[in-house]
């Protein structure tokens, strides 16, 4: 689309080369013999820039100048200027001018300074737009869910964001921990300052305290300058710790005397600095087994968890999975492509182990690999496509024999979980470990059908 670009001059010549030149580079062109024409050709046109002379009958360039940016904000503006007066262009740029240009004046200049112009005016609109884009990322838009599952989750983030209450995120790999912790960060009153994330459990664990706390100038061998640390980096903002399951033991107790005095003092260094930072940590481990076996502590799991917020597997919100399709098909550019229902019915019923990161990626894989735009059921990968084979009812080697005219899933999904605390006495970290399941999956599975613990 090519830019526009409005004249505004008394002077019939100069109006008519500008013009011409103008279009000659491949602008799109209007001129006015006033300021008061050219305020109604800007208001009709809505030219990206506006070019005016200071000194023209009636209105002026600087009155000109004036009610374009109160009535056109977003619309630039040069002034031309007869040589001698460029006291009077910088005080027009005091005003909200862009740039000036002297009179006389050669192509090439007039050109440079159009261009440079119209540049500044694609930087603003790109940035407005990758702003608008961060504000959409962090908006619950993607997080993709309507199932009762998801709904819980998106009322207990509205109700904690503005808190700074820390938060422990739980789920398996792939359920989208990180994305609920900016969500949490977005909808804060910390929106505006820093949102740094740390994988407690991809750091070696020498190096992880220095990460995290920082270091001072020769510490260890190799510090050989100050090294800030994630919680001051995280200062005014939220720091989001993601494996946290997975921090070594000894590195615990620094991390809750942070948490509670809030402060941090570096590897090596005597100074302790103040931080204020809203703690956001996540994992996908079974933290009640951790802390059976000492390998959390408790102290610091329950200044951790103020707010515990699970996330369901893809598997328990089966009905999220064709939002989730038509989502990650618009994500990467393909919104016209359709499911065949066949394919669609192997895609809600497959068991996804990876969860949304894995649906995601099949997607990216079938928008690749497609023929047309139907995904059908040849499309899809074989384990996708294998997993609808199961045994048959009654076979002597499954533990189930189905009644002929078919029996609801979730009512057997309840037996099962009925069935195992029962066999373990209702203790529920025994009937997780029998179901081959974490705890926090079976207290979710416990909440989903209603079953509670019998009295005593």
């Amino acid at each position: 689309m090519k830019s526009r670009i409005l004249i505004i001059d008394d002077d019939t010549s100069l109006r008519r080369v500008l013009e011409y030149n103008l279009q000659a580079e491949g602008y799109e062109v209007r001129a006015a013999a006033s300021g008061e024409e050219g305020l109604y050709l800007c208001g009709e046109f809505r030219p990206a820039l506006v070019i005016t002379d200071m000194k023209m009958p009636g209105m002026s360039g600087l009155q000109v100048l004036s009610a374009v940016k109160e009535r056109f904000a977003e619309t630039l503006v040069i002034i031309i200027t007869a040589f001698g007066t460029v006291d009077v262009a910088v005080e027009a740029m005091k005003l909200g001018a862009y740039d000036y240009i002297t009179k006389p004046f050669n192509r090439d200049e007039l050109r440079l300074t159009v261009a440079k112009a119209l540049q500044f005016t694609g930087l603003t609109e790109e940035n407005k737009r990758l702003k608008s884009e961060l504000t959409e990322r962090s908006d619950f838009r993607t997080i993709v869910g309507s199932s009762p599952a998801m709904e819980k989750v998106f009322r207990v983030v509205r109700k904690v964001a503005d808190s700074d209450a820390s938060v422990l995120i739980t789920g398996e790999s792939g359920t989208g921990k990180e994305l609920v912790a900016r969500s949490l960060h977005a909808h804060s009153s910390r929106s505006a300052g820093p949102f740094v994330a740390i994988n407690c459990a991809a750091i070696p664990r020498d190096l992880l305290e220095s990460e995290l706390f920082g270091h001072v100038k020769g510490a260890f061998t190799g510090a050989v300058r100050d090294k800030t640390g994630k919680f001051q980096m995280a200062d005014g903002g939220t720091l989001f710790l993601d494996e946290v399951g997975d921090l070594p033991v000894e590195l615990q107790p620094k991390l809750l005397r942070a948490l509670q005095e809030r402060v941090v003092e570096p590897v090596g260094g005597a100074e302790a600095h103040k931080i204020d930072v809203r703690l956001v940590a996540a994992t996908n481990l079974d933290m009640e087994t951790a802390l059976a076996s000492g390998a959390f502590r408790e102290d610091l799991y329950y200044r951790l968890a103020v707010i515990p917020i699970h996330l369901p597997p893809l598997r328990d919100r089966r009905d999220d999975i064709p939002l989730l399709l038509r989502y990650f098909c618009g994500k990467h550019g393909a919104g016209q492509v359709a499911f065949d229902k066949s394919a669609l019915a192997l895609l809600t019923t497959y068991g996804w182990p990876g969860n949304v990161r894995e649906l995601e990626n099949t997607v990216e894989r079938l928008l690749i690999m497609r023929n047309n735009d139907t995904i059908m059921t040849d499309d899809l990968p074989e384990k996708i496509k294998g997993a609808q084979a199961a045994p048959p009812a009654g076979d002597a080697g499954g533990v189930l024999n189905l009644p002929e005219d078919g029996y609801p899933l979730e009512q057997l999904e309840r037996e099962a979980v009925v069935q195992a605390l029962e066999r373990n006495h209702w203790n529920q970290a025994a009937a997780a470990r029998f179901l081959r399941i974490p705890r926090h999956t079976l207290l979710y599975r416990m909440e989903k059908y209603g079953i509670s613990t019998p009295e005593k």
